[in-house]
């Protein structure tokens, strides 16, 4: 879905979108979008200017490898957003002036279009979790044989590390005594 500008002027434009997995791109080869994306909200034009105001309520379930065991880890989300754009020749790069504080929440849109499914992939990927866990208390991968923490405990002695840094450690345990 698009918001035209021109269509703005004449007034707040409603949406209720769903996105099927896989239609919404989050630009994440990692991630996956589990199930229906929905999001409903409006777009309107601020203060009779360029200023698009897109609010709504975004609901949905995306899924990564979970960084300790990589079994799949969720996170889901359902909350609700407000995010302004202005075009991008009014960017604080185009005019090659300082950045303000208050431009740090503010997006930017190319042309007389804003595209509505990025819009979403942008609220998505602030959302999502910098690390993926499958639980908290994910034990994760052992370092020796590979076997999954969670599922058994295994009995592997982690060693004393890499051997190449065998003469370092040596180094270090001269000087301390």
């Amino acid at each position: 879905m698009l918001f035209r500008v021109q269509d703005l002027e004449l007034g707040r434009i409603s949406f209720d979108v769903s996105f099927q997995p896989g239609k919404l791109d989050p630009l994440d080869d990692a991630v996956r979008q589990v199930g229906v994306l929905h999001a409903a909200g409006w777009a309107e034009l601020r203060g009779g200017s360029e200023e698009i105001r897109v609010s709504g309520h975004l609901e949905g379930v995306m899924e990564s490898d979970c960084s300790r065991c990589l079994e799949p880890a969720r996170c889901a989300f359902d909350g609700d957003f407000s995010l302004d754009y202005l075009p991008v020749d009014q960017s604080p790069h185009a005019a090659a002036t300082g950045f303000a504080e208050k431009e740090s929440d503010i997006g930017y849109y190319e042309g007389e279009v804003l595209d509505l499914a990025d819009v979403l992939r942008e609220q998505v990927l602030l959302w999502l979790p910098m690390q993926w866990v499958c639980r908290q208390d994910c034990r994760g991968i052992c370092p020796v044989c590979g076997g999954n923490r969670n599922e058994e405990w295994c009995e592997c002695q982690e060693g004393t590390g890499d051997p190449r840094w065998a003469a370092l450690r040596e180094s270090k345990n001269k000087g301390t005594s």
